[in-house]
């Protein structure tokens, strides 16, 4: 079995030393996604595209898996930011099949701030039609920095 193309991490980018091996982010993950997120204004984005090793059936991402990327897409705008912040609550809404081999978008915004919880949006879009795939909104309690 050989190893998945691996994303090059960024300095905007770079996973701190206590998630080094986190599934979604972590460089030092070897069967990770390891995404790299960067700040765009207000936005946080990274790209995508799902391999044989991210299969749900039927030649289809798994679901999981494009939670996974959305609740990182999320967690890291408030990482970025300099907060440290754990997920609360996340739903999700599955829009349309995405197919292994899609490249997609990965975007993260904050809804709202309320004390200790932001609320944040995450939004996966094919890059070929830029149908969103995938949103979530989900709830972050923040911890601290």
């Amino acid at each position: 079995m050989s190893e998945p193309d691996v994303p090059t991490v960024t300095p905007d980018s770079a996973a701190r030393l206590d998630a080094n091996r986190c599934f979604v982010c972590g460089p030092d993950n070897p069967l990770g996604l390891r995404l790299a997120f960067r700040m765009d204004g207000e936005v946080c984005r990274a790209e995508f595209t799902p391999g044989p090793f991210h299969c749900g059936y039927h030649e289809l991402v798994h679901g999981g898996i494009l939670y996974s990327a959305l609740d990182d897409v999320m967690a890291n705008w408030l990482f970025l930011k300099g907060e440290r912040a754990h997920t609360a609550r996340c739903e999700i809404r599955y829009r349309e099949p995405c197919d292994l081999g899609d490249r997609l978008r990965l975007e993260g915004r904050l809804i709202r701030r309320k004390g200790r919880l932001a609320i944040l949006e995450g939004k996966a879009i094919r890059d070929g039609d830029n149908v969103v795939v995938a949103e979530t909104e989900g709830t972050f309690m923040v911890v601290g920095g």
